[in-house]
């Protein structure tokens, strides 16, 4: 696309850069660079003209276009094909069909806001357009469907790692998929499965993150990166960051090396050594949560000594 080309083009030049010399090396006219600059601005670029001087790029538009996610991000697998949405229902409905057509593992599904955004047990992702990250993912992992919940874990870890590493800021998983800062949720992760008894077909992981949320939308107990860091937050560099993030620590699953994705989360956990409560809806359990098995459930110390695996249910710290 010419808009990209002339982004690219201005991205590689520090000022003002003539509209004779992008019409030379695009190859395209003075009245067709023109009509491309006025797209670019009704996009939310900010570019200046200076007669005389040309045209220069002084701001980015604060949108996850496709384009702005692939600049510079050198994966080989995740984030290689992008669907991009202003708004959706829900990402993992779309990453549903998608998948169900055969869309190839990686496959990132993006939308600027969702009015029906999904989370675990029916529960509803706020998710006000242009402030945060909504995103679902297809895997197609080489794993049985009971090996699947290791990518929860996966998701968690890689999400920390992008924010230590974009933010400066320490964020921290409660099991099995919330995203902590200062006890405050920050995010929230999402797995569904097409699966047989011994096959799994693909897998849609869903992340719903807070990022530059205002105080309004944000429910009792919840946070955003810009209120942790009292600024705000570049989305298309943190995105790039927890896209790295994802494909390093998939790599190692696919290298059947899930010790090392278990031994990062033990680090991150704000769960392991407290006492907890466990609900689902078959039964309430409570004990001390010792540690976390190699396929990601939830090992529980009951008071009684017996020690038993949870895969899934809600968790309540006890005071």
């Amino acid at each position: 696309m010419l808009n990209e080309e002339i982004l690219h083009f201005f991205k590689k030049r520090a000022g003002y850069v003539p509209g004779k010399e992008i019409s030379r090396c695009l190859k395209i006219s003075r009245a067709a660079i023109w009509k491309h600059i006025h797209e670019l601005k009704d996009l939310g670029y900010d570019i200046t003209s200076v007669p005389h001087l040309g045209y220069k790029l002084t701001s980015l538009a604060d949108r996850l276009f496709p384009w702005e996610i692939k600049y510079h991000l050198k994966n080989k697998l995740i984030g290689k094909v992008i669907h991009y949405y202003q708004a959706l229902g829900s990402t993992m409905e779309e990453a549903e069909q998608l998948a169900l057509s055969g869309a190839a593992e990686g496959t990132l599904i993006i939308a600027e806001g969702q009015t029906k955004g999904r989370g675990r047990m029916g529960r509803t992702w706020i998710s006000p357009k242009y402030q945060g990250i909504y995103f679902s993912l297809i895997l197609r992992p080489q794993l049985l469907p009971g090996s699947t919940p290791i990518l929860t874990l996966l998701a968690a870890v890689s999400i920390c790692e992008a924010i230590g590493q974009a933010c400066e800021l320490e964020a921290r998983i409660k099991w099995p998929n919330d995203i902590l800062i200062q006890d405050r949720k920050l995010g929230g992760i999402l797995t569904e499965l097409s699966a047989e008894i011994d096959l799994t077909h693909f897998v849609v992981l869903g992340v719903g993150l807070n990022v530059n949320n205002n105080t309004k939308t944000l429910v009792n107990g919840a946070t955003s990166l810009k209120q942790e860091k009292k600024e705000a937050v570049n989305r298309i560099i943190l995105l790039q960051e927890i896209l790295h993030a994802l494909e390093k620590n998939y790599l190692l699953i696919e290298k059947k090396s899930n010790s090392k994705i278990i031994d990062k989360w033990r680090v991150f956990s704000t769960t392991l050594g407290k006492r907890i409560k466990v609900i689902s809806s078959k039964r309430h359990l409570e004990g001390e949560a010792i540690d976390i098995d190699i396929d990601g459930g939830l090992l529980l110390r009951r008071d009684s000594g017996l020690i038993e695996k949870i895969m899934a249910g809600d968790v309540v710290y006890c005071r």
